[in-house]
């Protein structure tokens, strides 16, 4: 009898083995099967990099197969080399109630293409400090400045770049960095405030968020831009005052993604709405999105409800303009009901197909969705056809082709790597059951 059932588990572990061997995604060069992230186009496949995560928020590439990637509530930034976490490089105390902890990762580039010497990586991460003697607690955002050792594989060096409000919290810190063509930082945080209005005003409603008795701007809720000294650039685009001089956009509720168009260096961002108007925009400088008194579509009432459909022409909202130079632009796209958008990339590259190069994609946090969109020919709003060309999504819609891929977790970051494919970064509520994958064709 003992043999039999040696025998059987025998055939069981093999059959096991087939199964594994035969599945939808490669593990860098070999196959597995771990069910779920799949593309809707049958040409392309999905490859796992790496996994064994613990909640990865943001990935940037040092070279080809060579990046690093930051982990949310265990503050590791981790250094990934061909599949395997070859150790942390850095580990941070941060802050990790709801969306507090280590958020963002920007590498700079290198004019050696032989050598990762003397590169700055750049991090944003919440910390929390509490007073032992009145036990109240103290939350930031920090923008520090590292310098990359090869010799010790450690970051080093640390410069503190910016300090950014962290109260109330502990929602809306945004946290995405990227740089722009002249190695300037973009940033995005949000109000920090949590989505259920707060009916006892704390002095956290700034005019950033147009609140036109609002107080001034502390670096709440927009998309900043400062040098990598953690200076404003020029002069300002709102004004020469600190910290508004710092703000490249205002009006933003809370966003997970931004991204230059490769074409036109033209910035989008995702952003998140409350029950209802995630949005993709078009930001120009000096952009204001509209919070707290448009979102999406509609005019929001004094709890931040629905109110009517918001018509700009009727000029029946006031905004704060800052003399001017702020002005509300409508979104490009608006969910009515929330997807949660996360990242948002350009794919710069044919690596993938022709009929994908340059366009947006934009991944979320429900369901772990991917979407893709075209531009017009002036790139300045999405192409959009069938139900989708109103430009807002309900569930009774059909979505069309605009949905890339699915069942990725917790999209928290997308990224093009020096080979030209789709990296996606994959958070799951799991301990260690975070993932890196990359999108290829069929053929590789």
């Amino acid at each position: 009898m003992y043999l039999i059932i040696t025998a059987l588990s025998l055939v069981l572990l093999f059959i096991a083995f087939l199964l594994i061997c035969s599945s939808e995604y490669k593990i860098y060069g070999q196959n597995a099967t771990i069910a779920g992230p799949k593309v809707t186009d049958s040409n392309l496949k999905v490859e796992l990099v790496a996994r064994h995560l613990d909640f990865p928020t943001a990935i940037d590439f040092l070279t080809n197969d060579h990046f690093l990637i930051t982990e949310k509530n265990t503050g590791n930034i981790l250094e990934v080399i061909k599949g395997n976490v070859t150790g942390s490089l850095l580990h941070i105390d941060v802050g990790t109630k709801d969306e507090r902890g280590l958020l963002g990762i920007a590498v700079s580039d290198n004019e050696s293409k032989e050598s990762n010497a003397n590169r700055f990586v750049f991090v944003y991460y919440t910390q929390c400090v509490k007073d032992k003697a009145t036990d109240i607690q103290d939350c930031g955002n920090y923008i520090y400045r590292y310098k990359l050792d090869t010799n010790s594989d450690k970051l080093v060096e640390p410069k503190l770049v910016v300090r950014l409000p962290g109260l109330p919290g502990p929602s809306h810190n945004g946290g995405k960095l990227i740089m722009d063509k002249e190695k300037n930082l973009l940033v995005t945080i949000g109000d920090l405030q949590t989505t259920r209005f707060n009916q006892n005003k704390s002095g956290y409603d700034t005019k950033a968020q147009n609140i036109i008795n609002g107080t001034s701007p502390d670096g709440r809720a927009g998309i900043l831009r400062i040098t990598q000294d953690g200076k404003p650039v020029d002069t300002g685009i709102l004004g020469a005052e600190y910290p508004l001089n710092l703000y490249y956009a205002y009006g933003i509720k809370n966003s997970f993604g931004i991204a230059f168009d490769p074409l036109t260096q033209n910035l989008w961002e995702t952003e998140n709405g409350p029950q209802f108007g995630d949005e993709i925009n078009l930001v120009k400088p000096g952009f204001n999105s509209g919070w707290e008194k448009v979102q999406g579509i509609w005019k929001l009432n004094q709890t931040r409800e629905k109110e009517t459909i918001f018509d700009d022409s009727k000029k029946e909202v006031e905004f704060v303009n800052f003399n001017g130079k702020g002005v509300y632009r409508s979104p490009e796209f608006v969910w009515d009901k929330p997807v949660a958008p996360t990242a948002l990339a350009f794919l710069d590259s044919d690596k993938l197909g022709q009929q994908y190069t340059n366009d947006i994609f934009v991944g979320s946090a429900k369901k772990g969705t991917i979407f893709r969109f075209d531009l017009n020919a002036d790139r300045d709003s999405l192409k959009l056809a069938g139900d989708l060309a109103d430009l807002l999504y309900s569930k009774k819609e059909d979505y069309g082709n605009a949905v890339f891929g699915e069942n990725f977790g917790v999209v928290t970051d997308l990224k093009v790597g020096p080979d030209g494919y789709l990296y996606i970064v994959s958070a799951s509520r799991g301990v260690d059951q975070g993932a890196i994958y990359r999108i290829i064709p069929n053929s590789k």
